[in-house]
């Protein structure tokens, strides 16, 4: 029996091992590893991780039900025809003119898009008590307890918008309540609240609301694209009512006012039937009919 035998089957003397201690198991012999390099991150940087507008806007207007069905290949289509449709619509602006300037086209954007999330945040509620209406009562209650966060996302949105006119309406912005050293700093402070803090978050709100339907998947993966099929329509009915895309040809307004609806129903409808066949997700089935 040799000497590593005796020891228990430790080596008889082994440099890096400290007197009257174990010796690391699977520990292979040497120095210790060099644990790796992780920046240190600065206590403002942290707390704007957790508190900034941004970060903020992603726990507020993503989905984050547990279980959800998360389909990359659908979140790519929807990007594509985003992207494809926003080219058009500039195409058809630079080609025939119909805003004055880049600030104006942009302002047009903003507007359409905040008008999207106003006719969504109308329609979401009627959509949503429909769908619990109709479903059985054992989902019924399911359904109304997953609504609970997007309903919320509806009011954060619309409350974060709406503290700009009340600013406007109660001059405030216009400092009508600094009479003195302290007010003065407190509608300063304030006011950088609400241009530092709350106009990213609502420009950012808006976006993802969009993009995730007010976050609907939460209540079922199947409601955001039936909701996007009934807000397109809508729209592209209010663009028809006011006159949209005015100064472009016939034709083309036609393609712009309808291009937007028939591709979202496209993707929407393809959207659904991947969610059935790869995944095993219904409407019917949400609703337990």
């Amino acid at each position: 029996m040799n000497a590593w035998n005796q020891q228990g089957g430790r080596p008889p003397y082994d440099p890096y091992q400290q007197p009257n201690q174990p010796y690391p198991p699977n520990q292979p012999y040497g120095p210790p590893p060099v644990p790796p390099f992780v920046p240190r991150v600065g206590l403002v940087r942290r707390v704007w991780r957790a508190v900034g507008p941004i970060a903020v806007g992603r726990k507020v207007f993503r989905p984050s039900r547990p279980g959800r069905v998360d389909d990359p290949v659908v979140a790519r289509m929807q990007k594509i025809r985003t992207g494809v449709g926003l080219a058009a619509v500039v195409w058809v602006v630079v080609s025939y003119q119909l805003a004055r300037s880049v600030g104006d086209f942009a302002n047009d954007r903003v507007n359409q898009s905040w008008n999207n999330v106003l006719v969504l945040s109308v329609t979401f509620p009627v959509v949503v008590g429909v769908l619990i209406g109709v479903a059985r009562p054992p989902a019924r209650q399911e359904l109304l307890r997953r609504a609970v966060k997007p309903f919320g996302s509806v009011v954060a949105i619309i409350a974060a918008v709406g503290v700009f006119p009340v600013f406007v309406l109660t001059g405030f912005a216009d400092g009508r309540f600094a009479t003195n050293p302290v007010t003065t700093a407190v509608t300063v402070l304030v006011m950088l609240l609400a241009v530092g803090w709350i106009l990213p978050f609502v420009v950012y709100g808006i976006g993802l609301s969009l993009v995730h339907v007010f976050r609907t998947a939460d209540i079922h993966e199947t409601v955001p694209p039936l909701l996007a099929l009934v807000l397109v329509w809508e729209m592209a009915l209010l663009d028809l009512v006011t006159g949209a895309y005015e100064g472009a040809p016939v034709p083309v307004r036609i393609g712009l006012v309808l291009g937007a609806p028939l591709s979202v129903t496209a993707v929407a409808l393809w959207e659904l039937r991947r969610l059935r066949v790869g995944y095993g997700l219904t409407l019917r089935g949400a609703l337990m009919r």
